[in-house]
């Protein structure tokens, strides 16, 4: 089984393998550098000429990518941390997303936007945080966040190769070194097609006690919770979308329909974020099926420290979530 990070190499690979318009342009990109977190490692050697290291200018070569893209190349940018995507945001908020409505349907931007996010690995308060929530219910983009119980490498190809919408591709840092998690006790759903979302449970036959809803990073918190709380005899299915906007709701109403406790956990900070719009939504469809009212967990509302010890009091971890399961079943 391969790791996060190698999965995506390869879908990296394949992509550029599959379509001579697929380009990769970034920050120190070229070999024998291979891009800040190595994902693109090898590739500028066996692509010549299709993957280009670019200035420090993220602003700038976003834009080049939605030019490519609008003369039929199909662009892959590497953001080299998620922090980052504010430098390049006038680019994402006011041009990709605005082309294909404002000259109605004529043109398309198939751009992907590849950034790692998240914290836990002591980066400090501008290279640590998760701003998915930034571009979520933006018209005319896809915000993408593969956990590492999805395959990776297999929804980036897509993403690069099927999808003429814009994409805004989430790689979590503490995922890269994982191998993907493959488990007998394992569903998927494709409401959205080429971003499925995958759910784990920790029992056999019968209905959870408590639904986990999360993405991203988080797999790597919930996997071995999973295996705990089977221990205590506590059911609990974890439900992974991939695909973060638009929202996979009939599937989530799915599997929240199942069991009246629900826990959304997120990796970004708490306030007006993705937990809030899907519990919104849960509730409006779940209306008289809830025992108890749906727990949300966000990071901490304030500035990432650098200090490992600090920066786990302001993120989500597997024991808050062990926490909040616990209450529910109070």
């Amino acid at each position: 089984m391969a790791s996060y990070l190698m999965e995506l190499q390869l879908g990296l690979a394949e992509a550029l393998t599959a379509n001579e318009k697929v380009v990769v342009l970034g920050e120190d990109l070229v070999d024998p550098y291979g891009g800040a977190f190595k994902v693109t490692k090898g590739l500028s050697t066996r692509f010549p000429g299709r993957v280009i290291s670019t200035p420090i200018c993220e602003g700038g070569f976003t834009g080049v990518a939605v030019g490519m893209a609008l003369r039929g190349f199909r662009p892959v940018v590497e953001i080299m941390f998620g922090d980052f995507l504010t430098l390049c945001a006038d680019q994402i908020v006011n041009h990709m997303t605005k082309f294909p409505g404002m000259f109605n349907g004529q043109v398309k931007v198939p751009l992907v936007i590849r950034t790692p996010m998240g914290g836990g690995r002591g980066y400090g308060a501008t290279h640590s945080q998760s701003l998915e929530k930034m571009f979520l219910g933006l018209p005319g983009i896809k915000v993408v966040a593969p956990s590492h119980v999805h395959a990776a490498g297999d929804i980036l190809q897509y993403a690069i190769l099927a999808d003429d919408d814009p994409v805004l591709f989430i790689e979590n840092k503490l995922l890269y070194p994982l191998d993907r998690y493959a488990h007998v006790l394992m569903e998927q759903s494709a409401e959205i097609p080429g971003y499925p979302t995958v759910a784990l449970r920790n029992f056999g036959s019968g209905q959870p006690d408590v639904i986990v809803i999360s993405y991203g990073g988080l797999s790597r918190e919930l996997v071995p919770l999973l295996e705990k709380l089977r221990s205590d005899e506590l059911n609990v299915t974890a439900v992974f979308p991939s695909s973060l906007w638009p929202v996979p709701i009939k599937t989530l109403v799915r599997y929240g329909a199942q069991c009246g406790r629900l826990v959304i956990c997120e990796e970004g900070t708490t306030g007006f974020n993705w937990g809030s719009e899907v519990a919104v939504l849960l509730y409006d469809a779940l209306r008289g099926n809830l025992l108890a009212p749906i727990t949300r967990l966000a990071a901490a509302s304030q500035v990432i420290p650098a200090a490992r010890q600090l920066e786990m009091e302001v993120l989500v971890t597997a024991g808050k979530i062990e926490n909040a399961i616990w209450e529910l079943m109070s």
